[in-house]
């Protein structure tokens, strides 16, 4: 009896655990103890207003007709799914109506708050601006935790950029009593204060000075009342990187087991902090046995000339990469400029001895590969064949990577493309030895509109000028060649007319084909021009009038020489001047004041330029050397006594030689900060002592350059520091030297505006003859400036210059000096 009720107990307990776990749904009843098999008849979703019912269903798994357990796990997965979408705030699945074995389940969601608007507290407006481009929240986006902490990190990560290293953000969510399940954010942002780097301290550094590590760090930077042009805020990437840039300069001084062993940041005060940065040096390595294997082309010791390391050489693995893959002279090069595409180079460290290390340098050779295809993309201006004739490596030819990266600057120099985009895509066919390239360029607006005013001699003088930099001749006369202008055959039109009111007007227009017959790279140039000086007075009888005019037409022919290489060029051109002078007395040029003048000369010029780019040249150099002749009519007439001609006479036609050297070179001293070092000699000199100097084609020295107006044929040479024409002696500038570094550092290589500050040293002086010439007696001045290129109106800037000489009688004309650049160079 007593086990009957023992066992009357536990069925009660086991039925009432049972009955527990029955859950009534709409007259169905889910027993989770005994999981029962269902066929779906239909699925619905509830409660949502902006999604898809059918996608929904989609990512639950489940399909109609489907038979499932219920409960059961793909039952149970089905909410997982939708809960991972994390697009909801409720997800149930429940059982709406049974029919049988048939279930009929509804899919009941809460759909998660939408952004109504966003609004910031504690900055700026500019910053507000610029922080909505960055975010990219927009009205009925999703909120979701993801979302939030994302947009706080954006916001972290902006002021910190900035310098706020502190920065505090909070989000708050408030419901917009306007529109249901919609919210209004704010962000709550504390800047804090604007955080300075106080110090950074090395410690257990012996091999090289706190100052020296500072100086590899190139970024990170100790606030300096002098420092302008880099911030001294901290940034935690360029921090890292900066990190990495102090132990590449232990490696490449032999410290290969370099590296941080701790780094702190920590306040000094609420503006500054302080970084302390331990290192552990290691010992100091060194080369010593260096071999080669696999190479069968080249001897070993060919190699290891190319490479320039020698046994006892400090190690350093970042110059080994460079002597190996990088130097245009090295030993990679010398396979690739020989055919051998496929190629590669290995330096593997085969045993570290004491302070020794063995290298062997594993050469894969390879068979030579030839160039298949050659194809241009992203030109929408310039037509193809103006891209082609300039590109090095055609089909059929044997593959030379030099040939590659001097067709790079060649289209570099063309001026139509930005030279930071310019590439080159290889696809090589190891099985058929060959290779396709694929030229990639970007086009950049290079046509000019030039409208300056500019000051010289007491007057204002006035451009207006239009350049057309990739002009198309033959599509003036096709209808649909204007889109706008006629363009993309690479020639260049320039019209120009300049002004200072009654008193001066001047027209030039040049024409440059530079591939005359379209066969070789020989250049066809055609000027006129034409100028006029007065006195402004036009309403008046004839005799009264002041006038100079000068007419000119020029014709110019150009060729790219082989010899010594084809960097060089040979320029040659006839011009013809026409000096018309009317009672004509402003300037003691000559005693005359009316009579004609003629100037009929030629120019050779005699040429090399290795620039790598003409906006902002990091390498490269121009070399020219000019000879401009005239007839020497006074050789011809033995019997006429120049000394006593009136200078109307004498100078009837015009007679000199002019000599000039130029001498340019571009050095990259560190990334993009690069050095400009110039050095001109010219010099006017006269066939007959009786006619002496010609009063025309003299140099009129000092000052910004932008006397370009002068109607004299004085060719005018800058120099920062002094006023204009103020160097130039009173006997006529028949002789001049002159030398200039300039230092020129990027603030933006975007080949819309291209920015660049520049600092420059210079010195030059003139003389009327080589009897008072002396090459050390120069005026020297010194400054900084800032220069701009926008395409559609050439280089413009201003400079500061300082002239440490006083003149003799004229000690206004030198100290300190502004200077507005339009156009000219220096």
């Amino acid at each position: 009896m007593k086990r009957r009720i023992i066992f009357l107990f536990v069925v009660l307990v086991v039925s009432f655990n049972a009955l527990s776990q029955v859950v009534s749904l709409s007259d169905f009843e889910v027993d989770y103890t005994y999981p029962l098999e269902y066929e779906i008849g239909g699925i619905t979703v509830s409660g949502i207003k902006y999604l898809d019912s059918d996608i929904i269903i989609s990512l639950t798994g489940l399909k109609v007709g489907e038979k499932v357990k219920i409960p059961g796990e793909k039952y149970a997965n089905a909410v997982t799914k939708l809960w991972k979408q994390g697009l909801f705030s409720d997800v149930k699945i429940v059982v709406t109506k049974q029919v049988g074995n048939i279930v009929f389940l509804d899919i009941q969601l809460k759909e998660r708050q939408r952004l109504s608007v966003f609004t910031f507290e504690g900055i700026r407006k500019g910053e507000a601006d610029d922080l909505r481009e960055e975010l990219k929240l927009s009205r009925g986006k999703q909120i979701t935790e993801n979302i939030l902490n994302n947009a706080k990190n954006i916001i972290k990560n902006y002021f910190i950029d900035k310098g706020f290293l502190y920065v505090k953000v909070d989000v708050v969510k408030e419901d917009d009593p306007k529109l249901s399940n919609y919210v209004i954010l704010t962000f709550k942002i504390d800047k804090g204060q604007r955080i300075k780097i106080n110090d950074i301290i090395f410690k257990n550094n012996t091999v090289f000075s706190e100052k020296k590590l500072r100086r590899a760090m190139k970024e990170t930077k100790v606030k300096k009342f002098y420092r302008i042009f880099k911030s001294s805020k901290f940034i935690e990437k360029e921090y890292r990187d900066d990190l990495k840039k102090v132990l590449a300069k232990y490696n490449e001084h032999g410290y290969r087991d370099a590296r941080i062993i701790k780094d702190t940041i920590y306040k000094v005060s609420e503006k500054l902090i302080n970084i302390e940065i331990t290192v552990y040096e290691g010992k100091q390595y060194f080369f010593r046995n260096i071999t080669w294997k696999g190479n069968t082309k080249y001897s070993s010791d060919i190699l290891s000339k190319l490479l320039g390391i020698k046994k006892g050489d400090v190690y350093n693995k970042k110059l080994l990469d460079e002597n190996l893959y990088m130097n245009p002279n090295g030993v990679f090069s010398l396979y690739q400029d020989n055919g051998y595409l496929f190629s590669s180079i290995t330096p593997i460290e085969t045993q570290v001895e004491g302070d020794s290390i063995d290298v062997e340098i594993q050469v894969y050779e390879g068979k030579k590969a030839r160039i298949n295809r050659v194809s241009v993309i992203g030109n929408t201006k310039t037509h193809d064949h103006v891209i082609l004739r300039e590109i090095r490596t055609l089909p059929g030819d044997m593959y030379n990577r030099s040939k590659i990266i001097r067709t790079q600057r060649e289209l570099a120099t063309l001026g139509f493309f930005d030279p930071e985009k310019l590439n080159v895509n290889p696809t090589p066919d190891p099985v058929t030895g060959t290779v396709d390239l694929q030229y990639v360029v970007e086009e950049k607006l290079s046509d000019q509109i030039e409208m300056s005013l500019g000051w010289g001699a007491q007057m204002f003088v006035g451009t207006l000028g239009l350049v057309l930099n990739n002009f198309s001749l033959k599509n003036v006369f096709k209808k649909e060649g204007w889109k706008p202008l006629p363009s993309g055959d690479g020639q260049r039109l320039a019209i120009r007319a300049q002004s200072n009111g009654y008193y001066y007007q001047g027209y030039s227009f040049s024409f440059v084909e530079p591939w005359l017959g379209g066969k070789k790279p020989n250049s066809l140039t055609v000027s006129v021009y034409h100028s006029i000086y007065s006195n402004g007075l036009f309403n008046i009888p004839e005799e009264e009038k002041q006038y100079m005019k000068i007419s000119g037409v020029a014709l110019g022919l150009g060729r790219r020489l082989k010899v010594p290489d084809d960097f060089f060029t040979l320029y040659n051109e006839l011009n013809y001047q026409l000096y018309n002078l009317h009672n004509y007395q402003y300037y003691n040029l000559f005693s005359y004041n009316d009579g004609i003048s003629n100037n009929l000369s030629f120019t050779t010029i005699f040429g090399r330029n290795s620039v790598d780019q003409p906006i902002y040249p990091r390498r490269g150099s121009t070399f020219s050397l000019s000879v401009k002749i005239t007839p020497p009519y006074s050789l011809f007439k033995k019997n006429v006594n120049y000394s006593s001609l009136s200078d109307q006479e004498k100078y009837k036609w015009i007679e000199y030689h002019k000599w000039k050297l130029k001498a340019e070179w571009y050095t990259r001293i560190v990334e993009n900060l690069v050095l400009e070092t110039k050095g001109e000699f010219g010099y006017l000199g006269y066939y007959n002592k009786d006619i002496g100097h010609s009063p025309f084609e003299g140099f009129n020295l000092g000052g910004d350059g932008l006397m370009t107006y002068n109607i004299y044929g004085m060719e005018t040479i800058p120099l920062r520091g002094y006023e204009n024409g103020s160097l130039t002696p009173a006997g006529g500038g028949n002789l001049y030297n002159k030398f200039l570094m300039e230092l020129r550092y990027p603030l933006s290589l975007n080949p819309q505006a291209t920015f660049y500050v520049l600092g420059f040293a210079a010195a030059a002086n003139a003389w009327s003859d080589f009897g008072v010439y002396n090459p050390f007696d120069l005026y020297r001045s010194a400054g900084v400036g800032i220069r701009a290129f926008l395409p559609m109106m050439g280089k413009i800037g201003v400079d500061w210059g300082y002239g440490f000489d006083e003149i003799p009688g004229n000690p206004s004309a030198s100290g300190s000096q502004f200077h507005f650049i339009i156009g000219q160079n220096f």
